[in-house]
Parts: C-alpha cells; structure tokens; sequence
C-alpha cells in the first residue's frame, strides 16, 4: 500500500480480505483485525491533481496494511514533514510516515472479518480543513471497536489547497474545489462495497468529526454524491452552516495562478508544479483568503447549496443526529497568548466588541452571570466560545430539528482537565479521549486520576449507542430526550451528567436577536 515499516513479530498476520480494489492483509492484536494504511483511491498527481478522486487501479497480490499511510501534505508544513495533532497532547502515531500528495488512505479496526453486519463509524478528524490527520495517536479505534462491537475507521484526505482549490470558474474540473470532500464520498462509496468482508454493515454507516471534522460531517449532508452512503451523523465542536460562496473562491485560486504565474487557459502547468512551489506562492497571498477560501465551497456540482443555511437540507433530513461543543472552546486557542491569565476588564470589552459588536456589553453581563467565578481571561474565552462554536451549534440544531424528520440530540460538555493548573478548563478537542474511550494513551491532556475514564464510561456507551440505533440514550446516563425549539434538551456531560433546558437561554435569545 505505502511504504511502511512491519509490525512487531507479536502481531499475528490476518487472514488475506479481498476488496473491489484487491487483496489487502493487516495485523491481529488485543482481539482485532486491524488494516492501517489501507489504499481507496488513486494517487491524486499529475494529472489528477486539482481532480475528484478516482479508485485505484486493481492488484492482484496482497497488498500490505499493516502501518499507518501518509496523511496530507499540511498548511505551513513542507511535504515530507511528520505531523499530530493540534497542540491538544496528541502527537504524531507511532510510525506514522511524513506527509505526501499520495494520501488516500483509510485505518481500519474491527472484531472479527466475519458475517458480524457491525455497526461502523467512520472518523473525520479535525484540524479545519487545513491541516491534520486519521492516524493522529488520539484517533486510535481500537478502544472504541472492542468496547462497541463496532467497526471504526479513520481518513486521510486531500487538505489546504490541494483538496479546495476550485478551479472550476478558470476552465479546471467543476469540483476542484470539493476535491477533499470528494475524497470522503470514496471512502464511504468504498465502505458500502467492501465492508461486509471486514464485519460490518453497510446500511449502518455512522460519521463522526470534531472541529474541521465536524464541519465535514455537516458538509457532507448537503453533498448529493454523499446521500444513502451514511445513516447517522455525529458532530462535534464544528457546525458547518455555510461554505465558502464560489465567487470568493475563483477569487482566491485566481490570484494564487497569478502568484504562479499560470494563465487560466493553462492549468496543465499546475501538473507540473512541484507542490513545494505551489504552497510557496499560497503563502504570499493574503491571510483571509488562506484561513477561508481553501475550504469547501458552493460549486454548483457537488455542493449545490450552503450545508445548513437558510435551513438544514432535506436530502438528509431523516439521518439522526447528535451535535454539541466543550463548554471552553477556545481555551486551547488563546492560551498561546502572552497575556493569557492576565487579561484585564478593558482587554475583554475590548474583545467582546471586536466579537459581537453592539451586544458586547449584553453578552459579557449574561457570560458573567453563568459564569460567576470567570476571570477576565476565562470570559474572554467564553464570549469567543459562544460565537464560534456554541450558537452555530444551536442554530444547526434548530433548523435539523424544524424538519420534523430524524432526531437531534444536543450535549455539551463541562467537566473540567487539571492539567496546565486547570487554566484550560473543558477546551476544544477534550471529548476525544473520552469519546475514543482512549484516556491512558491522553494522560497529558486529561489529566491523572479516575474522572477521565468516569467521563469516557458515559461518552463512549452513548456514542456507540448512537451509532448502533440513532439513539444515544444509555443506562449511564439520565433520560436524554430529543432536541426542540421547545424544550431545548441538552445533555450535559460532567462527573455527573445531567439535562438542562435551554442552558444558558439568555445567552442564546441575545445571538438570535
């Protein structure tokens, strides 16, 4: 499949799995099957690049997946560089090999290649849709698999502006730029063909994203090539309500060619364009179009509309879905700050303002009620919270529920991490050791002691729960009820988990206003 180092002499080979693509043979360990660096589409070069994805030509021979494939080549990274997570103690997987245009692989982990027809949760990571990776170490499905019975697997695709860079408008392939996104289409096109050999069932597919990985999930439930190929959808810390409208977009890849020096009528030159040149030339152009414009965006072809606005999609409107963010977000962000811990009252109207305009000082009041202990510097990071992740969240919410179709399920988590002396408190990305069920492998991100695995045994039951039935209710866990304009519910992940209504009503009729 790659180029890839054995396994440890302990891991027992499997038995060879024939797939439409070919043979493929992976590791047994800890009661597993486990396929990592497993190939789905043609290396996207040369002529490819800037394409949608197409299936690998066949072989014959057993191909090797027995170590993690090259993830994406990253934003601000040269190609060749070993990349982890985002700063939340999640380092590069063991052996994980440095990234490559070549990165069109999937990570496997099931209980048995038998007739079991295992639920299977497919993982988007996070990352934006700039940077990251499937074989990031928090992202390991082992854990996850054994608990549930279930399958799960883990995506590397096309990122920055070598999966959303839309030529479309400039005489290139109408869905450059939904390249990426495409990418994710094959895997689930690959799930639904070849994962019954591998324990799991097709008509049970459950995606699952944080962050970026969120916003994928929620672009995917817009995308026609996607409808039928997923069943449930999970996102969390990532509401997608818009993508980047087409007109921005030709815009940005119009001045990239000109940083290039390629002429629209010439796009075979970007073939031939060493990827080191290309990114160098991305970097000269100005940062707002580098932070939004290579993303997904409203091609007319393969996204034909913005994910989740005016309304929530009626291609999907009967998947269930679950949606929720960390109850301090933006914590893991600011914390890079050289005043963070310091900021005074000015600096968080200074903030507020900058965040909400003529409601900064409304919103600041309503933050400090629900938040009485909160220092300037935790408010600060509260009002960014809310108007990043946690009204979007809401707002999606709503408009899945309006449909009157299939259910959503809100949560938010509190529970706080002592490490860094508790000044992250429930940051963007906590809920992935405790949702992967993966708490020994993310001590330093969670912390010592049992409160992380007395998180993990409610988050990872309700998950899989979900995953299994579109239902995320446990015995662990009071009574969850679906989500409406009405009542609100919102299941509140703490030591001692608990449903609110309309947590922090004020706060929400204020952004709505």
């Amino acid at each position: 499949m790659t180029d890839i180092l054995e396994p440890p002499a302990a891991r027992l080979r499997t038995a060879i799995v024939r797939t439409a693509n070919g043979p493929v043979r992976g590791y047994r360990e800890g009661g597993l099957d486990i396929f990592k660096g497993l190939r789905y589409g043609a290396p996207p070069t040369g002529p490819l690049r800037f394409h949608p994805p197409r299936r690998p030509s066949p072989w014959s021979e057993p191909a090797s997946a027995l170590a993690l494939g090259a993830p994406a080549i990253q934003a601000g990274l040269p190609p060749g560089e070993v990349t982890g997570g985002r700063g939340a103690g999640d380092p590069p997987a063991p052996g994980q090999p440095g990234t490559d245009e070549d990165c069109l692989f999937i990570n496997l982990w099931t209980p048995g290649l038998d007739a079991g027809s295992r639920p299977v949760m497919v993982w988007l990571h996070g990352g934006g849709f700039a940077n990251g990776s499937g074989g990031a170490a928090m992202y390991d499905g082992a854990a996850l698999a054994r608990r549930g019975d279930v399958v799960t697997v883990t995506v590397n695709h096309r990122l920055n502006l070598f999966g959303f860079l839309h030529l479309g408008d400039l005489g290139g392939d109408p869905s450059s730029g939904q390249a990426g996104m495409l990418d994710i289409v094959l895997v689930l096109e690959w799930v639904r063909d070849n994962i019954a050999a591998f324990g799991g069932d097709p008509a049970n597919v459950t995606i699952f994203g944080e962050s970026g990985g969120g916003a994928k999930v929620s672009m995917l439930q817009a995308m026609p090539a996607a409808r039928g190929l997923f069943h449930k959808a999970i996102i969390q810390s990532g509401p997608g309500l818009r993508a980047v409208p087409r007109e921005k977009a030709t815009k940005t890849a119009r001045a990239l060619l000109a940083a290039l020096g390629v002429e629209p009528g010439d796009l075979a030159k970007l073939e031939r364009t060493p990827a080191t040149t290309i990114q160098a030339a991305a970097a000269t152009l100005k940062s707002d179009r580098l932070m939004s414009a290579f993303s997904p965006c409203v091609d007319g072809v393969a996204l034909a509309r913005d994910p989740f606005h005016p309304d929530a999609p009626e291609m999907s409107a009967d998947v269930p879905l679950m949606i929720g963010t960390n109850k301090d977000e933006t914590t893991l962000f600011l914390r890079g700050d050289a005043k963070f811990g310091e900021w005074t009252e000015a600096d968080l109207m200074e903030r507020a303002q900058v965040a909400a305009g003529d409601k900064a000082e409304a919103l600041v009041a309503r933050l400090r009620f629900a938040f009485p202990d909160y220092s300037p510097t935790h408010l600060i990071c509260a009002v960014q919270t809310v108007m990043m992740m946690w009204i979007n969240s809401v707002t999606l919410a709503e408009r899945k529920a309006a449909r009157k179709a299939g259910p959503v399920y809100m949560y938010r988590l509190d529970w706080e991490t002592p490490v860094a002396r508790g000044t992250l408190k429930c940051p963007h990305a906590l809920e992935i050791p405790l949702v992967f069920d993966n708490v020994e492998a993310a001590r330093g991100f969670v912390g010592r002691g049992e409160e992380p695995q007395l998180l993990a045994d409610q988050m990872a039951p309700a998950w899989l729960a979900f995953a299994r039935t579109g239902d995320p209710n446990t015995s662990a866990l009071p009574h969850w009820p679906a989500y409406s304009d009405k009542l609100r519910s919102t299941m509140i992940f703490d030591l001692e988990s608990r449903v609110e209504r309309d947590p922090m009503s004020q706060v929400r009729r204020l952004l709505q206003a």
